[in-house]
């Protein structure tokens, strides 16, 4: 979703800003205080402890004086944390569950889970990470207009990098979905929130992938180079993209603060991209000589015209369902196919009117073709583990290693 919510003041009456949606991440969740120090004192070198400490309470300190807005800094801080994090899931060192971890929702502060496993504070690194990219792609699609026209320009190379950023974004969210969820054991999953199931995950990882693809529809409506067939395509492949995504959050547990808004939001993307698949396809069938194509074509228009108006109650449910947000003006690929869409259709269905008279049997929504889908996430690997966890440097510092240090207190607990 957006990053923030924001309360600016006029005078002295105060207005509530609702943020503007164009690239939907749910809620960011970021870290609340933990007492590192306590549970690893003595465990590992204290230079190492406090390194973690610092990170973490930096992270959470930018995140909340900024509201997630301070993107650059906060990826650099989570990039160095996730570096000497990722001992503390070393078997080897038996730190797993010693730790007990705690997040907070950004938006109103509340502590949703706390848990103690070191790979769900990975997962919850990396979601933030994800969640930080979201909304940077956002940022970019959503420019300052201060004309007040309504009108809405966003350069190619602005749409560009927020396809990048999108391709980013799915790779974070498939690396936790593939690596990392898969570390943690299920009774701990059934404590963590909502947010980070692995169905939830999943779909917002493909749906970063389709509004990638709606971004590359509408710079492909815009170039005179691109093909009917490449705009079906594209459309065919949007259309993948959110019924993907739609199978993968409808079996989840929806009952969390943001779970019916990402569904509504997935409704309304799949709606939008089946209208645009149809209007499309039918486009490419009304270049036929035969009268079923023509029949075949206005059928498609006319379900295209049926989508569109139906996408829009969805958007409508999604902006209303808590929290509340706005649409923005309508922009690229469907601010094109909200005007072209009733206009053929009308035209269309009143050019070949006879011809549906006369073949009412042929009057059936034709399928659409199936294609490869062309964006993939980016792939994300973890940073090398930072070289304070080498044993070497533990020796030098006259630590006791951690196995003798166990060993020595199951010795104690048993002499008790």
């Amino acid at each position: 979703m957006g990053c923030t919510y924001s309360v600016y003041g006029v005078g002295r009456k105060k207005k509530l800003s609702i943020p503007e949606v164009v690239v939907f991440a749910p809620c960011m969740r970021i870290p609340a205080q933990c007492d590192l120090q306590r549970a690893l004192k003595g465990l590992i070198p204290r230079d190492v402890i406090d390194k973690l400490s610092c990170l973490r309470n930096r992270i959470a300190l930018v995140a909340d004086d900024t509201g997630g807005s301070a993107i650059t800094e906060l990826r650099q801080a989570l990039e160095e944390y996730l570096s000497i994090l990722i001992g503390l899931t070393k078997k080897e060192q038996g730190l797993e569950n010693l730790v007990e971890f705690k997040w907070k929702n950004l938006v109103d502060g509340r502590q949703e889970t706390s848990v103690a496993n070191a790979w769900f504070e990975l997962l919850s690194v990396v979601h933030m990470m994800a969640m930080l990219t979201l909304c940077e792609a956002d940022t970019i699609m959503i420019p300052k207009d201060y004309s007040g026209s309504g009108f809405r320009v966003v350069s190619t190379d602005c749409k560009r990098d927020a396809v990048d950023l999108l391709l980013k974004a799915a790779g974070y969210l498939e690396f936790c979905v593939r690596n990392v969820l898969c570390c943690i054991p299920p009774e701990i999953k059934k404590s963590m929130s909502k947010d980070l199931q692995d169905g939830v995950l999943e779909a917002i990882s493909i749906q970063a992938l389709g509004q990638g693809t709606e971004i590359q529809l509408g710079l492909a409506i815009e170039s005179q180079k691109a093909t009917l067939s490449v705009k079906r395509r594209l459309a065919c492949e949007l259309l993948i993209y959110y019924s993907q995504a739609y199978q993968c959050i409808s079996g989840c547990d929806l009952s969390h603060g943001y779970g019916k808004k990402h569904m509504w939001f997935i409704k309304w993307k799949f709606l939008e991209a089946k209208a645009a698949a149809y209007y499309y396809h039918g486009l490419v069938l009304d270049k036929g000589s035969e009268p079923t194509c023509h029949i075949s074509a206005v059928c498609c228009f006319l379900a295209a015209q049926e989508l569109l108006v139906e996408s829009k109650k969805a958007c409508i449910n999604f902006c209303l369902a808590t929290p509340v947000t706005r649409a923005p003006p309508l922009w690229g690929a469907m601010k094109h196919l909200h005007q072209k869409i009733p206009e053929v259709a009308s035209r269309k269905s009143q050019m070949y009117g006879y011809l549906l008279e006369q073949e009412k049997a042929l009057q059936s929504l034709p399928e659409l073709p199936d294609f490869q889908l062309s964006l993939r996430p980016d792939d994300y690997e973890l940073p090398a583990i930072d070289p304070a966890w080498d044993s070497g440097n533990w020796e030098k510092q006259g630590q006791q290693p951690l196995k003798d240090h166990l060993n020595d207190s199951e010795d104690e607990i048993e002499a008790e």
